[in-house]
């Protein structure tokens, strides 16, 4: 489904992404679609990393899992984690066209970023939700 957003849309998620997330202390957020495409995005100004191919990346590395998830018998993964020694990346999915990814550190609690992390998935929800029903 092709999404055309309003800047009060737009606005809106990225308001969402700033208080929930930034202000917890992440590097990094970016909210994709699917194939690949930033919707929004935001850092802390010390991220150096080509977030654009991260995003491409990401929304593939999310497609495999969800192939891989359905081979055991998932209907999907809705979240995915990985740790590094200094920077770790958590994918949350939001309803079944876009992506949450945040990058973070390790002085960042992963049990309260995710639940960060579940309240801003809600919050964009409610934003995105006039898109879906149309």
């Amino acid at each position: 489904m092709d999404f055309v957003f309003a800047q009060e849309q737009l606005s809106a998620i990225e308001d969402v992404l700033k208080e929930e997330l930034m202000e917890l202390g992440v590097h990094c957020v970016c909210m994709i679609d699917m194939a690949g495409n930033i919707v929004a995005a935001l850092d802390d100004d010390s991220v150096t990393h080509d977030i654009y191919s991260l995003a491409a990346l990401a929304a593939g590395n999310f497609g495999a899992v969800s192939a891989m998830a359905k081979i055991i018998g998932e209907e999907e993964f809705s979240l995915l984690f990985h740790k590094g020694e200094n920077e770790n990346i958590h994918f949350s999915k939001i309803m079944t066209d876009f992506l949450l990814i945040t990058i973070f550190g390790k002085e960042t609690s992963l049990g309260f970023l995710r639940l960060k992390v579940a309240e801003s998935v809600r919050k964009i929800q409610r934003i995105l939700e006039p898109f879906h029903a149309g």
